[in-house]
Protein backbone atom coordinates (compact mmCIF):
# COMPACT_ATOMS: atom_id res chain seq x y z
CA UNK A 1 0.00 0.00 0.00
CA UNK A 2 1.34 3.42 -1.00
CA UNK A 3 0.87 6.31 1.40
CA UNK A 4 0.23 9.71 -0.18
CA UNK A 5 2.88 12.28 0.71
CA UNK A 6 0.90 15.39 1.62
CA UNK A 7 2.86 18.52 0.73
CA UNK A 8 3.69 21.09 3.38
CA UNK A 9 3.14 24.76 2.59
CA UNK A 10 4.82 27.68 4.33
CA UNK A 11 3.65 31.30 4.45
CA UNK A 12 4.86 34.34 6.32
CA UNK A 13 3.21 33.29 9.59
CA UNK A 14 1.92 29.79 8.99
CA UNK A 15 2.78 26.18 8.21
CA UNK A 16 0.11 24.15 6.40
CA UNK A 17 0.39 20.40 7.02
CA UNK A 18 -1.90 17.46 6.44
CA UNK A 19 -4.36 16.66 9.25
CA UNK A 20 -2.98 14.35 11.95
CA UNK A 21 -4.76 12.43 14.73
CA UNK A 22 -3.36 14.77 17.39
CA UNK A 23 -5.09 17.72 15.71
CA UNK A 24 -8.55 16.23 16.24
CA UNK A 25 -9.45 17.82 19.63
CA UNK A 26 -9.43 21.36 18.17
CA UNK A 27 -11.44 20.16 15.16
CA UNK A 28 -13.99 18.46 17.42
CA UNK A 29 -14.28 21.50 19.68
CA UNK A 30 -15.10 23.65 16.65
CA UNK A 31 -17.51 21.33 14.86
CA UNK A 32 -19.48 20.49 17.98
CA UNK A 33 -19.89 24.21 18.73
CA UNK A 34 -22.06 27.04 17.43
CA UNK A 35 -19.12 28.02 15.21
CA UNK A 36 -20.12 25.14 12.90
CA UNK A 37 -23.65 26.42 12.30
CA UNK A 38 -22.84 27.31 8.67
CA UNK A 39 -21.13 23.96 8.03
CA UNK A 40 -23.91 21.55 8.91
CA UNK A 41 -23.32 21.73 12.64
CA UNK A 42 -23.15 21.75 15.50
CA UNK A 43 -22.28 18.06 15.14
CA UNK A 44 -22.39 15.39 17.80
CA UNK A 45 -19.18 13.60 18.80
CA UNK A 46 -19.71 10.72 16.36
CA UNK A 47 -20.46 13.02 13.41
CA UNK A 48 -17.41 15.12 14.23
CA UNK A 49 -15.18 12.04 14.33
CA UNK A 50 -16.54 10.80 10.99
CA UNK A 51 -15.98 14.19 9.36
CA UNK A 52 -12.39 14.34 10.59
CA UNK A 53 -11.78 10.83 9.29
CA UNK A 54 -13.12 12.09 5.94
CA UNK A 55 -10.67 15.01 6.05
CA UNK A 56 -7.77 12.57 6.34
CA UNK A 57 -9.19 10.09 3.84
CA UNK A 58 -9.96 12.80 1.27
CA UNK A 59 -6.24 13.17 0.58
CA UNK A 60 -5.92 9.45 -0.20
CA UNK A 61 -9.05 9.32 -2.38
CA UNK A 62 -8.76 12.61 -4.28
CA UNK A 63 -5.04 13.31 -4.10
CA UNK A 64 -5.73 16.72 -2.54
CA UNK A 65 -7.47 17.99 0.55
CA UNK A 66 -7.51 20.36 3.49
CA UNK A 67 -4.39 21.34 5.36
CA UNK A 68 -4.25 22.00 9.08
CA UNK A 69 -3.18 25.62 9.71
CA UNK A 70 -0.31 25.82 12.21
CA UNK A 71 1.41 28.83 13.70
CA UNK A 72 4.98 28.86 12.40
CA UNK A 73 6.46 29.74 15.80
CA UNK A 74 4.24 28.01 18.36
CA UNK A 75 2.79 25.17 16.20
CA UNK A 76 -0.67 26.03 17.59
CA UNK A 77 -3.47 25.16 15.18
CA UNK A 78 -5.84 27.86 13.95
CA UNK A 79 -8.12 25.94 11.60
CA UNK A 80 -8.06 24.28 8.17
CA UNK A 81 -7.91 25.43 4.55
CA UNK A 82 -7.53 23.75 1.19
CA UNK A 83 -9.34 21.69 -1.40
CA UNK A 84 -12.55 19.76 -0.83
CA UNK A 85 -14.64 17.67 -3.21
CA UNK A 86 -16.65 14.92 -1.50
CA UNK A 87 -19.34 12.97 -3.34
CA UNK A 88 -22.07 15.16 -4.90
CA UNK A 89 -19.89 18.30 -4.97
CA UNK A 90 -20.30 19.73 -8.50
CA UNK A 91 -16.79 21.24 -8.58
CA UNK A 92 -13.61 21.26 -6.57
CA UNK A 93 -13.95 23.73 -3.73
CA UNK A 94 -11.56 26.03 -1.91
CA UNK A 95 -12.72 25.86 1.68
CA UNK A 96 -11.64 27.06 5.11
CA UNK A 97 -12.63 26.95 8.75
CA UNK A 98 -11.09 28.91 11.62
CA UNK A 99 -11.25 27.81 15.24
CA UNK A 100 -13.13 29.99 17.75
CA UNK A 101 -10.81 32.65 19.10
CA UNK A 102 -8.50 32.62 16.05
CA UNK A 103 -10.82 34.55 13.74
CA UNK A 104 -10.24 38.12 12.66
CA UNK A 105 -6.45 37.81 12.37
CA UNK A 106 -6.18 37.05 8.66
CA UNK A 107 -5.24 33.39 9.07
CA UNK A 108 -7.95 32.14 6.70
CA UNK A 109 -6.96 34.73 4.08
CA UNK A 110 -3.28 33.81 4.33
CA UNK A 111 -3.83 30.04 4.33
CA UNK A 112 -6.46 29.94 1.58
CA UNK A 113 -4.41 32.25 -0.65
CA UNK A 114 -1.45 29.86 -0.27
CA UNK A 115 -3.62 26.79 -0.89
CA UNK A 116 -5.13 28.30 -4.04
CA UNK A 117 -1.70 29.26 -5.32
CA UNK A 118 -0.46 25.71 -4.77
CA UNK A 119 -3.41 24.11 -6.54
CA UNK A 120 -3.20 26.55 -9.44
CA UNK A 121 0.48 25.71 -9.83
CA UNK A 122 -0.41 22.02 -9.87
CA UNK A 123 -3.11 21.76 -12.49
CA UNK A 124 -6.29 23.38 -11.18
CA UNK A 125 -7.89 25.65 -13.78
CA UNK A 126 -10.21 27.29 -11.27
CA UNK A 127 -12.20 26.73 -8.09
CA UNK A 128 -15.40 27.67 -6.30
CA UNK A 129 -16.43 28.13 -2.69
CA UNK A 130 -19.85 26.92 -1.52
CA UNK A 131 -21.03 29.28 1.22
CA UNK A 132 -24.14 29.54 3.36
CA UNK A 133 -25.77 32.84 2.33
CA UNK A 134 -25.99 33.85 6.00
CA UNK A 135 -22.25 33.34 6.52
CA UNK A 136 -21.25 36.94 5.91
CA UNK A 137 -17.67 36.52 7.19
CA UNK A 138 -16.95 33.78 4.64
CA UNK A 139 -18.61 35.76 1.86
CA UNK A 140 -16.43 38.76 2.66
CA UNK A 141 -13.34 36.55 2.65
CA UNK A 142 -14.28 34.98 -0.69
CA UNK A 143 -14.71 38.45 -2.16
CA UNK A 144 -11.34 39.60 -0.78
CA UNK A 145 -9.83 36.58 -2.58
CA UNK A 146 -11.40 37.87 -5.80
CA UNK A 147 -14.25 35.35 -5.96
CA UNK A 148 -17.58 36.50 -7.37
CA UNK A 149 -21.06 35.10 -6.94
CA UNK A 150 -21.93 32.75 -9.79
CA UNK A 151 -25.70 32.46 -9.98
CA UNK A 152 -25.47 30.06 -12.94
CA UNK A 153 -23.26 27.48 -11.21
CA UNK A 154 -24.95 24.43 -9.66
CA UNK A 155 -24.98 24.49 -5.87
CA UNK A 156 -24.60 21.49 -3.59
CA UNK A 157 -28.17 21.30 -2.33
CA UNK A 158 -29.81 24.64 -3.15
CA UNK A 159 -29.07 26.05 0.29
CA UNK A 160 -25.66 27.51 -0.57
CA UNK A 161 -24.37 30.23 -2.86
CA UNK A 162 -21.47 29.62 -5.23
CA UNK A 163 -18.51 32.00 -5.33
CA UNK A 164 -16.23 31.47 -8.32
CA UNK A 165 -12.55 32.25 -7.87
CA UNK A 166 -10.54 33.95 -10.59
CA UNK A 167 -8.69 31.52 -12.83
CA UNK A 168 -4.88 31.25 -12.71
CA UNK A 169 -4.62 33.51 -15.78
CA UNK A 170 -6.98 36.07 -14.23
CA UNK A 171 -4.95 36.11 -11.01
CA UNK A 172 -1.30 35.75 -11.99
CA UNK A 173 0.63 38.99 -11.60
CA UNK A 174 -2.50 41.09 -11.17
CA UNK A 175 -3.28 43.99 -8.88
CA UNK A 176 -5.70 41.69 -7.02
CA UNK A 177 -2.96 39.16 -6.20
CA UNK A 178 -0.64 41.98 -5.14
CA UNK A 179 -3.37 43.46 -2.95
CA UNK A 180 -3.95 40.13 -1.18
CA UNK A 181 -0.22 39.84 -0.49
CA UNK A 182 -0.19 43.37 0.92
CA UNK A 183 -3.16 42.66 3.16
CA UNK A 184 -1.51 39.51 4.51
CA UNK A 185 1.65 41.52 5.19
CA UNK A 186 -0.43 44.05 7.13
CA UNK A 187 -1.91 41.32 9.31
CA UNK A 188 1.59 40.00 9.99
CA UNK A 189 2.71 43.47 11.14
CA UNK A 190 2.12 43.68 14.92
CA UNK A 191 1.63 47.45 14.63
CA UNK A 192 -1.17 47.10 12.09
CA UNK A 193 -4.73 47.03 13.42
CA UNK A 194 -7.19 46.32 10.57
CA UNK A 195 -10.32 48.45 10.67
CA UNK A 196 -13.83 47.31 9.84
CA UNK A 197 -15.05 43.74 9.54
CA UNK A 198 -12.86 40.74 10.24
CA UNK A 199 -11.99 38.90 7.04
CA UNK A 200 -12.30 35.37 8.38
Amino acid sequence: MTTLAIPTLETRRLILRGPEPEDYPDFKATFTSYRARFMGGPLNAYESWMLYAAEIGHWAIRGFGMWMIHDKDSDETYGMAGGWKPAKWPEAELAWVIWPGAQGKGYALEATHAARKYYYQNGWEGAVSYIDPKNLDSIRLAERLGAKKDAEAPSIDGNDVVYRHPSPAQLDGTQLAHGIDMEIAHYADPLFKPKGYALD
